[in-house]
């Protein structure tokens, strides 16, 4: 699986704000669609005040496992989503 990571440090993983400001991390199962999805950030960005990212291929046992520790909620992102 794949997901956004910043750059200059792989362990601050990119999530976003559901509807009840809980924070969301998107795993990706295909790498095509991180790299898409990451694409569509980088040119939504009018201010350029996002960070340097990149997509960065995790474990998913591990990286689900990291979510429910610290609490976090997450989504996986088929390919035919």
């Amino acid at each position: 699986m794949f997901l956004i990571t910043l750059k200059e440090s792989p362990d601050g993983v990119y999530s976003v704000l559901d509807d009840e400001g809980d924070h969301v991390v998107y795993f990706f199962e295909d790498e095509d669609d991180a790299e898409r999805y990451l694409g569509l950030l980088e040119a939504n960005d009018e201010d350029e005040d996002l960070p340097p990212l990149m997509t960065h291929e995790v474990d998913p046992k591990a990286g689900i496992g990291m979510c429910e520790l610290r609490g976090m909620k997450y989504l996986i992102v088929e390919p035919d989503d």
